[in-house]
This record gives structure tokens, C-alpha cells and sequence, in this order.
């Protein structure tokens, strides 16, 4: 299991999860974490990618063309065989 710390809690916050945790009978800590579980279970995941989350955000205004820059071969590496090094 992994451990999370939240630091900068607000002060109220705290307060209104522990009056809530004191309602359900269990602590601050299994509270938070069934705040967390009931809010992730709602939300579907999209079961899309990265790439087709952004694709479907840019098409309805038509979609981005970039231009490609022309490739160029791979210049040559320098050649270090004859600089002295002195520590």
C-alpha cells in the first residue's frame, strides 16, 4: 500500500473532515480514503489516449497543420585527438 502526506491543509477543512469522520465512526484517515475511492469510482476513464484526448479537444476548430523542417544529415562529431588536457 502507498502512504501520501497533504501538507497546507486548511485549517477548516481539517475540521469539517474530522466532524464528518466522527459521523461515519471512523477515523480522519479511512474518511479521506473513502472520500478519495467514492471520487474516483464516478469518474469513467476516457479509455483514450494522450494523443486522442488532445485530438478530440483540437479537431472541432479544424485541427493544427505544422510544417515539418526539412531533415539534414548529421553533422560531423569534433574531433578532440590532438587538444592536450591539463588537470
Amino acid at each position: 500500500m502507498a502512504t501520501m502526506t497533504i501538507r497546507n491543509l486548511d485549517d477548516d477543512l481539517k475540521a469539517r473532515l474530522r466532524l464528518r469522520a466522527a459521523r461515519h465512526g471512523q477515523s480522519m484517515e479511512e474518511e479521506a480514503r473513502s472520500i478519495l475511492r467514492n471520487a474516483l469510482k464516478t469518474e469513467p476513464p476516457s479509455g483514450r489516449s494522450l494523443v486522442e484526448d488532445i485530438r478530440a479537444l483540437v479537431e472541432p476548430f479544424g485541427g493544427v497543420e505544422l510544417e515539418l523542417p526539412q531533415r539534414t544529415p548529421l553533422r560531423e562529431p569534433p574531433d578532440f585527438s590532438g587538444a592536450e588536457y591539463d588537470p
